[in-house]
């Protein structure tokens, strides 16, 4: 069966990772997105290698290793809409759309008439999506917004590294950039809600607006919780957490683990592995909450008989009692992981430089209409005369034309794609 938003035509006017990430996950689902971009250079995140991918001869390509991360499934046309020719290809494939996302500065595309207000009077039934680093509105909306700006500014890393006075503390971005990955998956879910709502009898589309510092402040979740009702910012706590205790990471005799115990039952199997029976006797331990108020007591004695045994033997003792752990793995370790085999999690798609290049699943996983993997981050203008073919008419003269002028680019062959 089709996707479920093979329905769906998607107008991508977005580069990086917040807007790809956002409009990668429709395509997922079924959707046919349209990529515009520039030609020449397109998607700014095609150049932010090395590592680039490889062509059949172990060259690098001009595919770095970044947008292949982000745009599965989607159609390149190359086409620039800072020309009036380019504007109204533009226009005319919004014509025919049902989405329209953007992440660039606030107003920045009303100029090339291709902002909200202008789209939505030639189409009223375009749900258009704005995704910017601090919104619409506000002191802060002609600001630029980027990831590592926006953990710091939104309170993510006032909670993140090891702790003020241990060595090593201080404040610590995440490993991937989360405020854009969660605003991407933000932007999806107002998307689809406003297409269900236009769906469902409005007749009309809307503008949505997402900003990564919104995403990031909302995504603060239970700290955000913890501040409100104690009036207490929390502080880092580096891998421990912030309200169970001992839910952290542990050195064992050969390496390290984390230790997640998540109510006093898994507690007191704990200890019975732990051969610390005594700690569910004792009053200022046997409930989390005296745990948590005593974790300075607590955790240097667990952590001294977790160093006495090796990463396996506590592995396998603690799921043998139902006790939450795991080890922590470098990616090769992941996709070697029987688990993610068995889910399937590593895809390779054919690709036309290098005859394939792996891709990474998408986590849904649906009965009936299964996610498919069939077109491989696209090339700089691989599906320009495709598109403006069956979408807008032109012709191969009228195509020729625009490419003569430098309007639109298609992708050449993959002896022009390959990288000095």
């Amino acid at each position: 069966m089709p996707g479920p938003l093979s329905h769906l035509t998607v107008l991508d006017l977005s580069r990086v990772l917040a807007g790809p990430w956002c409009t990668q996950l429709l395509a997922d689902l079924g959707a046919e997105v349209i990529k515009i971009e520039k030609p020449g250079t397109g998607d700014d995140t095609r150049s932010w290698g090395p590592p680039f991918l490889k062509d059949r001869e172990g060259r690098d390509t001009a595919e770095a290793a970044y947008y292949l991360s982000c745009n599965r499934g989607k159609k390149s046309v190359a086409v620039d809409f800072t020309r009036p020719e380019g504007r109204e290809i533009v226009r005319g494939l919004a014509r025919g759309a049902d989405v329209a996302v953007e992440n660039f500065k606030v107003g920045g595309l009303a100029k090339y008439g291709l902002d909200y207000a202008s789209l939505a009077a030639i189409n009223p039934r375009l749900v258009y999506c704005s995704i910017t680093g601090f919104g619409q509105t506000g002191p802060y909306a002609d600001r630029a917004g980027y990831d590592f700006i926006i953990q710091a500014m939104g309170g993510f890393m006032s909670v993140t590294g090891e702790r003020d006075d241990l060595p090593g503390g201080g404040p610590q971005k995440a490993g991937v950039a989360i405020s854009d990955l969660m605003t991407g998956m933000y932007a999806a879910s107002a998307i689809l809600a406003a297409v269900a709502q236009r769906d469902a009898g409005a007749g009309k589309g809307q503008h949505i607006d997402v900003a990564l510092f919104d995403t990031q402040v909302a995504m603060m979740a239970v700290m955000n919780m913890n501040y409100l009702v104690s009036g207490v910012p929390p502080e880092r706590a580096g891998n421990a957490h912030q309200n169970i205790v001992p839910y952290q990471v542990f050195a064992c005799a050969d390496g390290h683990l984390i230790l997640a115990v998540g109510n006093d039952g898994q507690f007191a199997r704990f200890c019975e592995v732990a051969g610390k029976p005594e700690w569910v006797r004792d009053p200022r331990y046997a409930l989390n909450a005296e745990r948590v108020k005593r974790r300075d007591e607590l955790v240097p004695r667990i952590a001294a008989v977790m160093r006495t045994r090796t990463q396996r033997d506590w592995l396998a003792a603690l799921e043998a009692v139902g006790v939450p752990c795991g080890p922590i793995n470098r990616l090769d370790q992941v996709f070697a992981d029987p688990q993610v085999q068995a889910r399937a999690m590593l895809r390779d798609l054919p690709h036309p430089l290098s005859g394939s290049v792996p891709q990474v699943a998408n986590p849904l996983r649906f009965s009936a209409t299964p996610v498919e993997y069939a077109q491989a981050p696209p090339l700089l203008g691989e599906h320009t005369r495709a598109v403006l073919r069956n979408r807008l008419g032109l012709d191969d003269a009228a195509l020729a034309e625009l490419a003569a002028r430098g309007v639109i680019q298609w992708a050449q062959g993959a002896g022009q794609r390959l990288r000095s």
